[in-house]
């Protein structure tokens, strides 16, 4: 994590995000992302969504070509989506866990209305890892595949980063009660990890300068490095308070709507993938996924390098990508697993079904958004519904209670 990014003189700007996609729904600032296939997505009887970081751009797992998570995956044929969490306005302060939880499922919701699958596959990426988990324990018949990349689960053993937010010296109430969470505030305590980390990487440009692709890999990595966002107000509060301050996940007590966060619940395939010097999610505090929950396959992947080297680092195209994309396979390819329903190629579900399923929601929608914000509070109130939110978190709610969207099946 760096303050501010840096380019290096005299080469041309860094290609990011450049694997084609296309926007297939918008939830408040959040968007659902579709990677063009390259021909027929086929290798999988399921789609796969990947759900990076909330405090972080999403286009780490897209980083640069031949350096990208969602590049590789299209390329061996998997039908990949991805969360982009957008970034954070003032009014956002009141985005809590359980909305940040809803939206996941909102978001899991269309790619199975999308794709006609009956579940999917995840993967989230440092804290997206943590979301996703915790969505996966509470809806577990949602989820065929879980893959947890360097997302801390028992937070007591989160290194540097869990002594930083002690509760004995560290308030998160205190640090937001003005609002969201500045990006700088974040960088800075990142920062205070390594505190020479900002001379080093210098140091190993002039060292590397040389040397094929590198400048086009820093000048890539600073340009991400440097894109941060603010982190919603009570959304932070309760991820340093209940999970690195409390470790409530790992304790089997977080709950969140009034359901217990059991990781004992999942029971799909689970593959946690550690970075050998990760400094933000050491190993251990990943690999307890692989001791809580139930299921019978699960193992452990290990990868060279620190937190967001291993995903977009020299060795990421050897040793992470093509792992992700066999175990997948392995589990769900065509003769692995018996293929879903395809609204495409199933009579009982075609695409005048799909679409007349839609159309209320969205003449609802159209309803809602014609509301001024203390008439959708009424409504809210009238479903016993938290109020809080901007206007359109307000009108996601209310979708999602009268249209059953909370990621529980009809």
């Amino acid at each position: 994590m760096e303050t501010a990014k840096a380019t290096v003189p005299f080469t041309p700007p860094p290609t990011i995000a450049a694997t084609p996609k296309d926007t297939i729904f918008r939830d408040g600032t959040a968007s659902l992302y579709r990677f063009r296939p390259e021909g027929e997505a086929d290798a999988l009887n399921i789609p796969f969504l990947l759900v990076p970081s909330m405090i972080n751009k999403w286009y780490v797992l897209d980083l640069r070509p031949g350096f990208s998570m969602a590049e590789s995956m299209v390329e061996h044929g998997i039908d990949t989506y991805l969360l982009d969490w957008g970034t954070p306005n003032d009014e956002d302060r009141y985005l809590n866990w359980e909305l940040v939880i809803a939206k996941l499922a909102r978001m899991v919701r269309r790619v199975k209305r999308h794709t006609g699958a009956d579940k999917v596959a995840l993967l989230g990426y440092c804290m997206g890892g943590t979301l996703s988990s915790i969505y996966t324990s509470l809806y577990p018949e949602q989820v065929a595949a879980f893959v947890n990349l360097t997302a801390p689960i028992d937070f007591s053993k989160g290194g540097l980063l869990r002594t930083l937010v002690d509760e004995q010296w560290f308030d998160p109430y205190a640090m937001t009660a003005a609002g969201n969470l500045p990006a700088p505030q974040m960088e800075n305590g990142f920062t205070s990890l390594r505190p020479t980390s900002k001379f080093s990487k210098w140091i190993m440009l002039a060292d590397k300068y040389q040397r094929e692709g590198f400048v086009e890999s820093f000048n890539a990595l600073e340009q991400w490095a440097g894109d941060n966002i603010p982190f919603p107000a009570e959304a932070y509060q309760t991820y340093i308070h209940e999970l690195y301050q409390q470790n409530l996940l790992y304790k089997g007590k977080h709950f969140v709507g009034g359901k217990r966060a059991d990781l004992g619940n999942i029971t799909c395939p689970v593959l946690t993938v550690v970075a050998s010097r990760d400094t933000i999610c050491p190993p251990a505090a990943a690999t307890a996924m692989n001791e809580l929950v139930s299921s019978e396959d699960e193992s452990v992947l290990t990868i060279s390098g620190g937190h967001v080297g291993a995903v977009v680092g020299s060795r990421a195209p050897k040793q992470l990508y093509p792992a992700v994309a066999a175990w997948l396979i392995e589990r769900f390819g065509k003769d692995a697993a018996p293929r879903l329903r395809d609204v495409n190629a199933e009579a009982d579900v075609t695409a005048e079904e799909v679409e007349k399923e839609i159309a209320p929601m969205e003449a609802r929608t159209q309803e809602l958004e014609e509301m001024t914000v203390a008439q959708l509070r009424r409504v809210l109130r009238q479903l016993e519904q938290t109020t809080s939110g901007n206007k359109a978190e307000l009108i996601a709610r209310v979708i999602a209670h009268e249209f059953n969207l909370s990621g529980e099946d009809e």
